[in-house]
């Protein structure tokens, strides 16, 4: 059976959706003409042509939907002279009937275990379910990866080309990187590194930087004659007391001022002799002075070996390598140059005091610090060249990397997701399975009733009631016969002249019904009279007089009783109706108390301001034409340009037709402003009424009604039938309770 009827944007229907869900066995729909009643039973009819409308199904099993509306009526009465004959089941083998009797029941046991099925599966209402887990589990995993996307969106743009504009791609394009990556696993900070280069603008390669050449340098710091004692010759007479005063080097320097003094000390100016100054010869001898030479080639290459390695450190720093910390090589650098300025003061006082034992500070491990910075990033530079020849496979590579990376960072996330997943898939796998095994199995009962339903179908019996009903109700100037044509009626007049193009609008609206209620027990074709079926009645009792009205109303009636009892084919009726006599006919039921009994629900249906709308109603809302006028005042919703016209008629009927009371008489009730008033709203509904709306000479707008609905309230007050005003309203009196009619008003019929 329809659980629920969603429209929008098909004929009065506006953008707005009217929902129609919460439905029963028996469903009333009462609204005017052209308010929107055909337009529901024809999205019932034909879904599928009405693809922005919706009617849900319980447990997505649908039925076969018998509609009979004005399009019914035109397709069959309107067009060919002939009509489809319905088949219907005989009663001449009672073992074939007992056969397609217990495969039905086998279908319908079917039928309610793929509802059942499908419930589980899709929910009651094709949302819920197996099937709404696995979309709300799949819409969870889905916002978590794209939560991923975001977090690493500006480090790895390129790398997620294609899958950045849509959740559901992203979500994806992981679930096969999880499957299928075999990258190494890099670090956040190495991918970073590698992005800044595969994925720059304008790759290019790199100069390698030329190795720092130290090592002569280096070599300075060990040479002998830095720890070597230089003095003069031990054997010389004068060796003695030099060593004793330890002074060779004074005497040394000394010894210049000798040379040039003539031969007399430049200390005690005494007169020395020859021997003295060949002692003095013999004492700073060959050895000592090539020593002397050592000392001073030493400081002229450390000068110079050092000096060169501050320029090529210097250069370097300049150049500012792209894989080289130049900050630390500075901090080197400058450790580089302390050393050094200190080694130079080490030399120039071994250069002065030649008998000194002097060490320098060693370069060697700075240095080698250094030059192993450099090796690791000509190393980096390397590989930078090679990308760069390598471009296509690199980025490729680079993002397999980081799509490995984003797997692992979302592992957690996954291996919930998988966990959640494997079983959901598993009993969604299963349900389908059952539906579709199940729905085989229904298909294999379905051909064999069609088989049976063959051999004892029949159109006559069909003929046989329909003409039996003609002739009790009086239409005794036609009836239906056999046409000539196999399996079609054909209507007829007593002579046997064709009677269809002459029938009156009320003969062809009967017979149209009674077509029309037959077919519910029976089909068209030789098989399908034992499907089940929702049905759909619109307006049958146009044209129709009351003794007429009433017959098709106790037929109608029959068919609540067939679908009450759950042992036909019938499984929920749709009644759509404008005429009130027949809604209370069909509506009748006196096992109702208080409010809608649990197999029936009522709508009203209403357009204002040229949208229809749908309302739902607790109890039957139509009881009495007067009672719907006063419903509309009632009603917030109310529209302006019918509303003149409702007040017409409950003043009318109330003061004038049934109280005899006209309306200078209650305008009399008045004194000063509101007696104007009084006179103008009899004028203005008068107006409303009988003439078109000229937005010249009257603007209703809501100030208007407003004005003069509360001097309608008046007119009730001023005359003493203010408790008909409260009762009709449903406003409470004095004592605080909801005014009932009593003797004293004005009984209100039935108003035709």
């Amino acid at each position: 059976m329809i659980e629920g009827i969603k429209i929008k944007s098909v004929a009065s229907f506006g953008n707005t959706e009217q929902i129609i869900d919460g439905l029963s066995n028996n469903n009333f729909f009462y609204g005017s003409n052209g308010s929107g009643k055909t337009t529901i039973s024809r999205v019932i009819a034909d879904e599928e042509s009405y693809p922005q409308c919706l009617v849900t199904w319980r447990g997505g099993n649908k039925l076969e939907a018998l509609v009979y509306n004005r399009d019914f009526v035109d397709r069959n009465f309107n067009s060919d002279s002939e009509l489809k004959g319905i088949f219907t089941l005989g009663e001449k083998n009672d073992a074939d009937l007992k056969a397609i009797v217990d495969a039905k029941k086998t279908k319908d046991d079917l039928e309610t275990e793929i509802q059942g099925k499908n419930k589980t599966l899709i929910g009651e209402d094709g949302n819920g379910g197996k099937a709404a887990d696995l979309t709300a589990l799949e819409s969870e995993f889905e916002g978590q990866c794209w939560d991923l996307k975001i977090k690493y969106d500006s480090d790895f743009k390129d790398a997620f080309k294609g899958v950045r504009d849509k959740k559901a791609k992203f979500k994806a394009k992981l679930l096969t990187e999880v499957e299928g990556n075999k990258a190494d696993l890099q670090t956040l900070e190495q991918l970073k590194i590698k992005c800044a280069t595969v994925f720059a603008d304008n790759l290019e390669k790199m100069s390698p930087i030329p190795p720092l050449l130290y090592f002569d340098l280096v070599d300075l710091e060990t040479v002998d004659i830095l720890t070597k004692k230089v003095i003069g010759k031990e054997d010389v007479d004068i060796a003695a007391m030099i060593k004793k005063l330890g002074n060779s080097d004074w005497v040394k320097q000394g010894r210049a001022f000798y040379d040039v003094n003539n031969g007399t000390c430049p200390f005690c100016q005494q007169e020395t002799d020859d021997a003295f100054a060949e002692s003095l010869n013999k004492y700073f001898d060959e050895t000592y002075l090539n020593d002397i030479a050592a000392i001073e080639q030493l400081e002229t290459n450390y000068e110079t070996f050092s000096t060169n390695i501050i320029q090529r450190l210097q250069s370097i720093i300049d150049a500012a390598p792209h894989y080289l910390d130049c900050e630390k090589l500075d901090s080197h650098k400058n450790l580089v140059e302390t050393k050094i300025s200190a080694n130079k003061q080490h030399i120039s006082r071994k250069k002065k005091e030649a008998s000194l034992v002097v060490q320098l500070e060693s370069l060697k491990e700075t240095l080698d610090e250094i030059s192993l910075a450099i090796k690791s990033a000509n190393e980096e530079i390397a590989l930078h060249n090679n990308t760069v020849d390598n471009i296509g496979q690199e980025k490729r590579n680079l993002t397999s990397q980081i799509w490995k990376y984003i797997v692992e960072e979302g592992k957690a996330v996954h291996d919930s997701y998988t966990s959640r997943k494997t079983p959901l898939d598993a009993a969604i796998a299963g349900l389908r399975k059952g539906v579709t095994d199940k729905v085989a199995e229904k298909k294999i009962k379905t051909d064999e009733i069609r088989v049976l339903e063959k051999k004892i179908t029949s159109i006559q019996p069909t003929i046989d009631e329909i003409n039996a009903l003609l002739s009790s109700f009086g239409f005794v100037g036609f009836k239906i016969a056999q046409s000539a044509k196999g399996g079609y009626y054909t209507i007829v007049r007593p002579d046997g002249s064709e009677a269809k193009e002459t029938l009156s609008e009320g003969e062809k609206t009967f017979i149209t019904f009674l077509y029309f209620y037959h077919l519910l027990k029976g089909s068209t074709t030789e098989s399908g009279m034992t499907e089940n079926r929702v049905i759909v009645i619109d307006d049958p009792v146009s044209s129709l007089d009351s003794d007429i009205l009433f017959i098709v109303s106790s037929l109608i009636k029959r068919l609540f009783g067939e679908v009450h009892s759950g042992t036909g084919h019938i499984k929920q009726v749709f009644i759509f109706t404008h005429n009130v006599y027949f809604h209370k006919e069909i509506t009748f039921n006196q096992k109702r108390r208080d409010g809608a009994m649990n197999e029936e629900t009522f709508w009203v249906v209403k357009k204002i301001e040229q949208h229809s709308s749908v309302k739902k109603h607790d109890d039957n809302p139509v009881k009495t034409s007067y009672e719907l006028l006063w419903n509309e005042v009632k009603d917030e919703g109310r529209s302006i340009l019918t509303i003149q016209n409702t007040l017409r008629r409950i003043l009318e009927n109330y003061f004038k037709i049934l109280g005899n009371i006209n309306n200078d008489d209650i305008t009399d009730m008045f004194d000063g402003k509101e007696k104007q008033v009084c006179g103008s709203l009899f004028s203005w509904v008068n107006d409303g009424s009988h003439f078109a709306h000229d937005d010249l000479y009257v603007s209703c707008d809501t100030t208007m009604v407003d004005t003069y609905l509360d001097v309608f309230r008046k007119i009730f007050d001023k005359s003493g039938h203010i408790a008909h005003y409260n009762m009709m309203m449903g406003l409470k009196g004095d004592d605080g309770t909801v005014e009932e009619a009593n003797d004293n008003l004005i009984a209100v019929p039935e108003i035709a």
